[in-house]
Protein backbone atom coordinates (compact mmCIF):
# COMPACT_ATOMS: atom_id res chain seq x y z
CA UNK A 1 0.00 0.00 0.00
CA UNK A 2 1.23 3.33 -0.70
CA UNK A 3 1.98 5.78 1.82
CA UNK A 4 0.29 8.79 1.94
CA UNK A 5 0.42 11.60 3.80
CA UNK A 6 -1.21 15.41 5.19
CA UNK A 7 -0.68 18.85 6.29
CA UNK A 8 -3.08 20.68 7.84
CA UNK A 9 -2.83 24.20 7.36
CA UNK A 10 -4.67 26.96 9.89
CA UNK A 11 -7.07 29.13 8.29
CA UNK A 12 -8.54 32.11 9.78
CA UNK A 13 -10.75 34.80 7.83
CA UNK A 14 -9.30 33.49 4.88
CA UNK A 15 -5.67 33.57 5.54
CA UNK A 16 -3.44 30.65 5.36
CA UNK A 17 -0.68 30.59 8.19
CA UNK A 18 2.50 29.21 8.35
CA UNK A 19 2.51 28.29 4.92
CA UNK A 20 6.47 27.97 4.16
CA UNK A 21 6.41 25.52 7.18
CA UNK A 22 4.28 23.20 5.30
CA UNK A 23 5.97 23.98 2.28
CA UNK A 24 9.22 22.91 3.59
CA UNK A 25 7.91 19.79 5.57
CA UNK A 26 6.47 18.85 2.02
CA UNK A 27 9.58 19.08 0.48
CA UNK A 28 11.68 16.85 3.25
CA UNK A 29 8.55 13.84 2.54
CA UNK A 30 8.65 14.35 -0.98
CA UNK A 31 12.71 14.08 -1.01
CA UNK A 32 11.85 10.33 0.85
CA UNK A 33 9.26 9.45 -0.84
CA UNK A 34 9.51 10.92 -4.04
CA UNK A 35 6.74 12.55 -6.15
CA UNK A 36 5.86 15.74 -8.22
CA UNK A 37 6.42 18.43 -6.74
CA UNK A 38 4.22 20.35 -5.02
CA UNK A 39 3.64 23.97 -4.00
CA UNK A 40 0.88 25.26 -1.40
CA UNK A 41 0.75 28.23 -2.50
CA UNK A 42 -0.58 27.29 -6.38
CA UNK A 43 -2.61 24.20 -4.58
CA UNK A 44 -4.16 26.59 -2.14
CA UNK A 45 -4.65 29.54 -4.74
CA UNK A 46 -8.27 29.35 -4.35
CA UNK A 47 -10.19 29.68 -1.10
CA UNK A 48 -13.65 28.90 -1.40
CA UNK A 49 -15.99 31.69 -0.51
CA UNK A 50 -17.92 29.71 2.38
CA UNK A 51 -14.74 29.32 4.57
CA UNK A 52 -13.33 32.55 3.86
CA UNK A 53 -15.06 33.67 7.86
CA UNK A 54 -14.05 31.42 10.74
CA UNK A 55 -11.42 29.28 11.42
CA UNK A 56 -10.66 25.94 9.66
CA UNK A 57 -8.58 23.49 9.17
CA UNK A 58 -7.18 23.26 5.79
CA UNK A 59 -6.44 19.95 5.36
CA UNK A 60 -3.85 18.50 2.11
CA UNK A 61 -3.99 14.76 1.24
CA UNK A 62 -0.98 13.72 -1.42
CA UNK A 63 1.04 11.41 -1.96
CA UNK A 64 3.08 11.35 -5.48
CA UNK A 65 0.82 13.69 -5.57
CA UNK A 66 -2.26 16.03 -4.35
CA UNK A 67 -4.76 13.98 -3.72
CA UNK A 68 -7.69 15.43 -1.84
CA UNK A 69 -8.25 18.71 -0.24
CA UNK A 70 -10.73 19.42 2.30
CA UNK A 71 -11.74 22.58 4.97
CA UNK A 72 -13.39 21.36 7.96
CA UNK A 73 -14.25 23.56 11.24
CA UNK A 74 -12.44 23.87 13.66
CA UNK A 75 -13.22 23.99 17.61
CA UNK A 76 -10.20 24.18 19.97
CA UNK A 77 -10.27 20.93 22.08
CA UNK A 78 -11.03 20.55 26.14
CA UNK A 79 -8.27 18.61 27.83
CA UNK A 80 -9.57 17.62 30.98
CA UNK A 81 -7.85 14.21 30.62
CA UNK A 82 -4.39 13.12 30.11
CA UNK A 83 -2.48 9.93 30.68
CA UNK A 84 1.27 9.11 29.84
CA UNK A 85 1.76 6.19 27.93
CA UNK A 86 4.95 4.62 26.82
CA UNK A 87 5.91 2.93 23.35
CA UNK A 88 9.25 2.08 23.02
CA UNK A 89 8.80 1.44 19.05
CA UNK A 90 6.60 4.10 17.81
CA UNK A 91 7.66 6.33 14.92
CA UNK A 92 5.67 9.20 13.28
CA UNK A 93 8.36 11.25 11.83
CA UNK A 94 6.43 12.23 8.65
CA UNK A 95 3.23 13.14 8.95
CA UNK A 96 1.54 9.72 7.57
CA UNK A 97 -2.38 10.06 6.86
CA UNK A 98 -2.06 6.56 8.53
CA UNK A 99 -2.53 7.22 12.81
CA UNK A 100 -3.63 4.33 13.74
CA UNK A 101 -0.61 3.70 16.44
CA UNK A 102 -1.48 7.08 17.96
CA UNK A 103 -5.30 6.07 17.95
CA UNK A 104 -4.65 2.97 19.56
CA UNK A 105 -2.38 4.40 22.53
CA UNK A 106 -5.05 7.44 22.77
CA UNK A 107 -7.92 4.81 22.95
CA UNK A 108 -6.19 2.75 25.35
CA UNK A 109 -5.76 5.17 27.88
CA UNK A 110 -9.23 6.34 28.08
CA UNK A 111 -8.34 9.94 28.48
CA UNK A 112 -8.34 13.19 26.14
CA UNK A 113 -4.85 13.33 25.71
CA UNK A 114 -1.56 11.32 26.20
CA UNK A 115 1.83 11.98 26.56
CA UNK A 116 4.06 9.88 24.85
CA UNK A 117 7.37 8.56 26.29
CA UNK A 118 9.83 6.57 23.70
CA UNK A 119 12.79 4.94 25.47
CA UNK A 120 12.29 6.77 28.77
CA UNK A 121 12.04 10.16 26.98
CA UNK A 122 9.03 12.44 26.42
CA UNK A 123 8.28 13.01 23.13
CA UNK A 124 4.55 14.54 21.36
CA UNK A 125 1.28 14.24 22.51
CA UNK A 126 -2.13 12.80 20.06
CA UNK A 127 -1.95 15.72 17.94
CA UNK A 128 0.39 17.75 19.25
CA UNK A 129 3.72 18.59 20.29
CA UNK A 130 4.22 19.93 23.55
CA UNK A 131 5.91 22.47 25.41
CA UNK A 132 6.70 22.13 29.08
CA UNK A 133 6.27 26.35 31.18
CA UNK A 134 8.48 26.77 34.46
CA UNK A 135 9.86 29.62 35.92
CA UNK A 136 12.88 29.14 33.36
CA UNK A 137 11.13 29.46 30.67
CA UNK A 138 9.19 27.76 27.70
CA UNK A 139 10.47 24.05 26.72
CA UNK A 140 10.05 21.81 24.02
CA UNK A 141 11.27 17.74 24.17
CA UNK A 142 14.18 17.59 21.73
CA UNK A 143 12.97 13.95 20.73
CA UNK A 144 9.32 14.80 19.74
CA UNK A 145 8.05 12.55 17.31
CA UNK A 146 7.28 14.79 14.49
CA UNK A 147 8.49 18.15 13.96
CA UNK A 148 5.47 20.01 13.83
CA UNK A 149 4.96 23.27 11.57
CA UNK A 150 4.28 25.38 14.82
CA UNK A 151 7.05 24.18 17.11
CA UNK A 152 9.63 25.12 14.75
CA UNK A 153 7.68 28.22 14.14
CA UNK A 154 8.40 29.02 17.99
CA UNK A 155 11.97 27.50 18.11
CA UNK A 156 12.79 30.08 15.00
CA UNK A 157 11.22 33.37 16.86
CA UNK A 158 12.70 31.87 20.02
CA UNK A 159 9.42 31.84 21.79
CA UNK A 160 10.42 28.45 23.03
CA UNK A 161 13.59 26.47 23.35
CA UNK A 162 14.64 22.62 22.48
CA UNK A 163 15.71 20.27 25.60
CA UNK A 164 15.99 16.97 26.82
CA UNK A 165 13.08 15.80 28.97
CA UNK A 166 13.00 12.66 31.05
CA UNK A 167 9.92 11.28 32.55
CA UNK A 168 11.27 11.94 35.80
CA UNK A 169 11.56 15.85 35.08
CA UNK A 170 7.89 16.71 34.00
CA UNK A 171 7.50 17.55 37.98
CA UNK A 172 10.22 20.12 37.68
CA UNK A 173 7.70 22.01 35.11
CA UNK A 174 4.12 24.06 36.34
CA UNK A 175 2.17 23.90 32.92
CA UNK A 176 2.45 21.54 29.99
CA UNK A 177 0.94 23.16 26.85
CA UNK A 178 -0.20 21.51 23.86
CA UNK A 179 0.50 22.98 20.73
CA UNK A 180 -0.04 22.39 17.05
CA UNK A 181 -0.94 24.33 13.51
CA UNK A 182 -3.92 24.75 14.73
CA UNK A 183 -2.84 25.94 18.29
CA UNK A 184 -0.51 28.37 19.25
CA UNK A 185 0.73 29.28 22.69
CA UNK A 186 -1.64 31.79 23.82
CA UNK A 187 -4.89 29.50 22.57
CA UNK A 188 -4.62 28.40 26.55
CA UNK A 189 -4.65 24.85 25.53
CA UNK A 190 -2.43 23.10 28.42
CA UNK A 191 -2.81 21.51 31.88
CA UNK A 192 -1.56 22.62 35.32
CA UNK A 193 1.38 19.71 36.20
CA UNK A 194 -0.41 20.00 39.90
CA UNK A 195 -3.58 18.35 38.23
CA UNK A 196 -1.69 15.83 35.76
CA UNK A 197 0.17 14.84 38.69
CA UNK A 198 -2.98 13.61 40.55
CA UNK A 199 -3.98 11.86 37.47
CA UNK A 200 -1.00 9.33 37.23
Amino acid sequence: MKETFSEAIKLKDGKLYNLPYHQARIERTQAKFSGERIILSDVLSFIPRHVQRGLFKCRVVYGSQVEKIEFIPYFYRQIKTISIVIDNDIDYCFKYTDRTRLDELLKQSACDDIIIVKQGLITDGFSSNLVFESKEGLFTPDTCLLQGTKRQYLLDTKKIKEKRIVLDDINAYSHIHFINAMIDLEDGVCMDMARLRSLY
